[in-house]
């Protein structure tokens, strides 16, 4: 080496010197499990137990090349169930697909009307597929399933569970819109 060139390999010396006075933020922020409701943690238990039944069926197919014949029949309907139950989480955040194109062409009134008016639809239609499934479960709801004998209820009381659910959550977002006077369709920027 001469005089000249530093004893630092080359790839070091983009690196800026390390000080003493550098320091790391390692706390992390508290973890708040208040915000979850009973949906959200019906359907994670729900998504589990389908994935546990995935993963047997899964072995038993290929590692042990004798499947077992219920886990499909049964991943199907926890899948239901994790649907249904799931919406409710998406309709308690009012976070499901909405257009609100129209609205930003509205006076606020309209706008306001017409805000109001999907929430009344809304209601009306969860509270009567409530009603329908219902009925539905009180003709059929005793018949087995295909490879399991238990009652087909089971899976329509699961699918009544996030009917249920989306009802009273989306009464609870009606009731809000009209308390605020504004909703997420009027204006984006409102939290749901």
């Amino acid at each position: 080496m001469n005089a000249r060139t530093p004893d630092v390999a080359e790839g070091d010396l983009a690196r800026p010197p390390v000080s003493a006075e550098l320091h790391f933020q390692v706390d992390d922020e508290p973890v708040d499990l208040s915000r979850y409701k009973a949906e959200d943690w019906l359907s994670v238990a729900l998504f589990w137990v389908l994935g546990l039944v995935v993963f047997y069926q899964f072995f038993t197919r290929y590692v042990l090349n004798d499947s077992a014949s219920w886990t499909e029949e049964i991943a199907r309907y926890l899948l239901i169930g994790v649907v249904f139950i799931g919406a409710a989480v998406g309709v308690r955040r009012n976070n499901h697909i909405q257009v609100d194109f129209a609205y930003r062409f509205l006076p606020k009134q309209a706008a306001r009307a017409m805000a109001t008016l999907v929430d009344i639809v809304r209601v009306a239609f969860l509270a009567t597929a409530c009603v329908l499934t219902v009925q539905l479960i009180d003709r059929i709801g005793g018949s087995p399933m295909a490879v399991i004998d238990w009652p087909m209820g089971i899976v329509y009381g699961a699918v009544l569970v996030g009917l249920v659910l989306m009802t009273w959550r989306a009464v609870a977002i009606a009731i809000r819109h009209q308390r605020d006077g504004v909703s997420v369709l009027e204006n984006p920027e409102v939290s749901p």
